[in-house]
């Protein structure tokens, strides 16, 4: 049987077509929800899933009279997605976004019928200032999750690291379920400050090379003693009376962002997480690189971290596949 996935976010949609667990074509279009919601419409967002999906087939060689099924998961679920699915109450593992699962037909999209994946919120039931930061959601990184515990064979409890332009830390408890998530717009930050602030001529509108542990390491120490705003000026001084290579000076932003995210971690309701606690983070090279040496540096984490590996495959996907099987879709 061949599977098709679907993973829509704020921006794109990829399509994958899967063979034997093995993906043998792919497809993006560069339109996600954030299409939706500034339209009003979701004509543009199911245009271009259609589209994705008919150039995956099509490179693939195979037509809807091939044995088939197309799963989805991310945004494509939310209010301004194609199908909204109300998320599913932590503690959820692979049973429950199993059971979560809809099949629906939408003949405009694709000819034969979609699974869903609901998301994951936080169970804080009455949310109010004073508790909002116990309160967290995620679209698409809970199969995330479930592809990262399904290819390391981890075992709870853990904490989960994806970074990106919203990054998750998510909690996975004895069962590998996951208990809760924290979201942060680290990434987007550092964008934005690299590229929209008096900074962008010092960082010459560029982000780290390589890293570079201590500039970064100084970046960090620098936020965690007199804060954000203040480190991220501190690149300015940097340029002007230090002399400090571009590389330097992006590690040492880099640094400052990323602490804002570690405390996070630490303190957060949402998490509450241990000490002790295996840590294991994905995403990009250097920004996987980056957390494991700030959490390496923090005295407060004595746990094992594991950094993983690049993979062609998506981790959404395998985990994606991973529900499929559970709910002997597959």
């Amino acid at each position: 049987m061949y599977v098709i996935t679907i993973d829509t976010g704020t921006t794109n949609t990829r399509v994958s077509v899967w063979k034997d667990d093995g993906i043998i074509a792919q497809s993006f279009q560069a339109v996600g929800v954030r299409d939706t919601a500034i339209s009003g419409s979701k004509d543009t967002l199911m245009n271009a899933v259609k589209a994705a999906i008919d150039d995956a087939m099509k490179q693939a060689n195979i037509s809807y009279h091939d044995p088939l099924i197309l799963l989805s998961s991310g945004m494509i679920t939310s209010n301004v997605g194609l199908y909204e699915l109300a998320h599913q109450i932590a503690p959820a593992g692979v049973a429950e976004l199993a059971q979560g699962m809809v099949k629906v037909d939408m003949p405009e999209v694709a000819e034969q019928p979609i699974w869903f994946v609901p998301g994951v919120r936080n169970n804080t039931e009455l949310v109010t200032a004073e508790n909002v930061e116990a309160m967290d959601i995620m679209r698409g990184e809970e199969t995330e999750v479930i592809g990262v515990i399904q290819s390391l064979d981890l075992q709870g409890p853990a904490l989960i690291i994806l970074p990106g332009s919203h990054s998750k830390f998510v909690r996975i408890d004895a069962e590998n379920r996951i208990t809760g998530c924290v979201t942060t717009i680290g990434g987007e930050l550092l964008d934005v400050i690299t590229q929209n602030t008096i900074l962008a001529s010092s960082l010459q509108h560029g982000f780290a090379d390589e890293i570079d542990e201590g500039a970064l390491l100084e970046g960090s120490r620098t936020c965690q003693k007199v804060g954000l705003s203040r480190s991220c000026f501190s690149v300015r001084i940097l340029d002007m009376f230090a002399h400090q290579s571009k590389n330097e000076k992006a590690n040492f932003l880099l640094g400052a962002v990323l602490s804002s995210d570690i405390s996070a971690i630490k303190n957060s309701d949402a998490l509450n997480i241990t000490s002790d606690m295996t840590i294991v983070i994905g995403g990009k090279k250097i920004l996987k690189e980056a957390f494991a040496t700030l959490i390496n540096d923090d005295a407060f984490f004595t746990g094992e971290i594991r950094v993983i590996e690049d993979n062609p495959k998506p981790l959404s996907g395998l985990g994606i596949l991973e529900l499929a099987r559970f709910k002997q879709l597959l």
